[in-house]
C-alpha cells in the first residue's frame, strides 16, 4: 500500500544500507499508522552523476530523497511522526546529516489504487480488505512479515 522511493547519487547507497533503510522504513510506517509491515514497499533509484541539480546547478551534496505514497486518511500527528521517523532512519543508515534528507509524502485516496486486483481499505480496514483476498494472495502478503 504505501511506497516508498528512496533516490540518491548512483553507488552512494551499500546493499547493506538499502536493507537496512527498507526495514526501518516499514518499521516507521507500521509504528505511525499501525498497518502490518507487509503492506509497505520501498525502492532505491540511483541518480547519475549530472542528473540532479538544485537551484539550476549540479547537485556537489549528499542528498537523499524519499518519496512517499501513502493512503489518505492519516492523523497530522501519524504523518508527523513519519516524518521524523523517514529522516532519522535515513541519516543514521546512510551516515549523512539530516539537513540532507528531504521526504515528502503524497497522500492517495485509498479508493484510487489496486493492489491484488482489489480497491484498497480505507485505514483502520485493512483486516477486512486482507480477508477478501484469495487464499494465494493472503498467504503470499502474509509470507511477507
Amino acid at each position: 500500500m504505501p511506497t516508498y522511493i528512496v533516490s540518491a547519487a548512483a553507488n552512494r547507497l551499500t546493499a547493506q544500507m538499502k536493507q537496512e533503510i527498507a526495514s526501518r522504513i516499514t518499521e516507521s510506517h507500521s509504528g505511525a499508522t499501525g498497518a502490518q509491515g507487509f503492506f509497505a514497499q520501498v525502492i532505491f533509484q540511483d541518480i547519475a552523476q549530472g542528473n540532479h541539480f538544485l537551484g539550476g546547478r549540479p547537485l556537489n551534496a549528499d542528498h537523499i530523497y524519499v518519496h512517499g505514497h501513502i493512503r489518505a486518511g492519516r492523523t497530522m500527528d501519524q504523518k508527523r511522526q513519519l516524518l521524523a521517523s523517514i529522516v532519522s532512519v535515513i541519516a543514521d543508515a546512510a551516515t549523512t546529516q539530516s539537513r540532507y534528507v528531504w521526504v515528502y509524502l503524497s497522500e492517495l485516496p485509498p479508493s484510487q489504487m489496486v493492489e491484488y486486483g482489489k480497491v484498497l481499505p480505507e485505514p483502520g480496514c485493512e483486516a477486512e480488505w486482507l480477508d477478501a483476498l484469495s487464499t494465494e494472495d493472503k498467504a503470499y502478503l502474509l509470507g511477507r512479515g
